[in-house]
């Protein structure tokens, strides 16, 4: 049996500090609003941290996909964890760099965890004794520079294959391009060439 006149601060809620004056000192109210507190405080708690549900590198792992979504990633859930989260972190910044050199090689770094060597194969330009720049001749590729090289060195532990690397690459590079992937090191995957 509670004794009427026992103190019960720490039964109080801190919802009657919204209260008017008369109220806020009357105990059994303090203890009554101790119910809707308990229901509506871990409802506050979430709201309060809602930006960290959006943060991809501290959220939990079951909305990992759900945020990927918004930006039609499809997360494989064989890569690392932390190769998931920096994929989703990356993903606006990567589809700015869609299509070039850069956008490329940062894509597969965070999907395999090694920057891979992307080279492009731009002919030579011959320049004859007539020649004069400006006049009949303009400098840069002779328009059968659209192939690159990807070569990635791969270790044992990789666990991507090389059909998603191909994904990937096709992707992201422009379409009017050819490449040639090269996989090297003790990758089971790993194989000299392979023309696309």
């Amino acid at each position: 049996m509670i004794d009427g006149n026992e103190d019960h601060t720490e039964l109080q809620s801190t919802y009657r500090k919204y209260l008017p004056g008369i109220y806020r000192e009357n105990d059994f109210l303090g203890r009554f609003l101790l119910i809707f507190e308990s229901i509506l405080g871990p409802i506050y708690n979430q709201v309060d941290n809602l930006a960290l549900y959006f943060d991809p590198l501290v959220t939990s792992d079951a909305l990992l996909p759900w945020l990927s979504s918004w930006f039609d990633l499809v997360l494989d859930q064989t890569w690392p964890e932390e190769r998931r989260r920096e994929l989703v972190k990356s993903a606006a910044e990567l589809y700015r760099w869609r299509g070039t050199r850069h956008g490329l090689r940062e894509y597969l770094r965070i999907c395999t965890g090694t920057a891979p060597e992307i080279t492009e194969y731009i002919p030579g330009m011959r320049l004859g004794p007539e020649t004069r720049l400006g006049i009949n001749t303009r400098l840069g590729s002779s328009g059968g520079g659209y192939h690159f090289t990807v070569t990635l060195h791969l270790d044992e532990e990789s666990s991507i294959s090389v059909n998603t690397i191909k994904a990937i690459i096709e992707a992201q590079k422009p379409a009017h391009t050819v490449y040639t992937l090269q996989i090297r090191g003790n990758s089971p995957e790993a194989e000299d060439s392979d023309e696309s």
